[in-house]
């Protein structure tokens, strides 16, 4: 730096230092000095930028803790939420199962014969056979080829050798499963087997001179020696003519398989009182 550098700078801190003696010895409108007016306004200024980042610092910190608490607030809902649900869901479960032993306990008293009430406890996922396995067995007299029924209608029957304390049911809906059957309006013979669709049944060896109809009941007609006269397998839900002598006849089964949670074994090969007035 040069003297004529010095100089300049000197020259320039020289007026500055007057302009503040100045400031400083005259007075403004409000009777303060120009410098501490400028002082006085210039320190506001800061203390204003200063005062609001605190109150916005302290309003998110606020927001932060609030927001905290909302969602613990939330997870605790939740949680009460998920847990009035689950017993909502367990009441119901109680509820259906009490319906199901109820009906079970009128199916009982109408027909004559004895017969032991049964729960299911496993179900064959495979698509070729379709059984239950349910929790009476030898132990309690179960064998071979009794008929099983719900209150609704016909449910299947025993097959293979009973465990001591376990049986396994043929659904009426498997492929290999067959029962005697009549129209009940007509008594229109012919014979019910399962089809690869497990939610419908077909009835075979009916003659195409025979009256039937859509919505006609399908009930058991006692010939094949296991399932009862006159229970309820299912309705007609299709029918045409056939191409030979018998028609083509879908069944709609009465029983809703997949909801089964409880069943009777008939103990005995006596004739049963007909479920749903069905007889003859």
């Amino acid at each position: 730096m040069d003297n004529r550098q010095r100089t300049g700078y000197l020259a320039i801190a020289v007026v500055i230092g007057q302009v503040i003696l100045i400031s400083a010895q005259v007075n403004g409108r409000s009777g303060a000095s120009i410098l501490e007016s400028v002082t006085f306004g210039t320190l506001t200024e800061v203390q204003r930028f200063v005062t609001s980042g605190v109150v916005g610092l302290r309003d998110v910190w606020t927001g932060y803790v609030q927001l905290r608490d909302v969602r613990k607030e939330n997870a605790v809902l939740r949680q009460d939420v998920a847990s009035l649900e689950l017993r909502l869901q367990e009441e119901r479960a109680f509820a259906r199962r009490a319906r199901s032993l109820e009906q079970l306990l009128d199916l009982r008293e109408v027909v004559e014969l004895r017969t032991v009430g049964a729960r299911i406890i496993a179900a064959d996922a495979t698509p070729w056979f379709r059984t239950i396995t349910v929790d009476r067995g030898s132990g309690d007299g179960v064998r071979s080829d009794l008929a099983v029924i719900a209150p609704k209608g016909v449910v299947g029957r025993v097959v293979g050798l009973p465990g001591v304390r376990a049986s396994k049911v043929q659904l009426l809906i498997d492929r290999n499963a067959a029962a005697g059957a009549l129209i009940e309006r007509t008594r229109a013979a012919g014979v019910v087997v399962g089809s690869d669709d497990e939610t419908a049944l077909r009835m075979e060896y009916v003659s195409n001179l025979e009256d039937v109809h859509v919505g006609d009941a399908v009930i058991t007609s006692g010939i094949d020696g296991i399932y009862p006269k006159g229970f309820v397998i299912g309705s007609v839900g299709a029918v045409w003519r056939g191409s030979g002598l018998y028609k083509v006849i879908r069944v709609d089964p009465v029983v809703d398989f997949t909801q089964l949670e409880d069943v009777l074994i008939v103990m005995t090969d006596e004739t049963l009182t007909p479920i749903g007035g069905g007889g003859g």
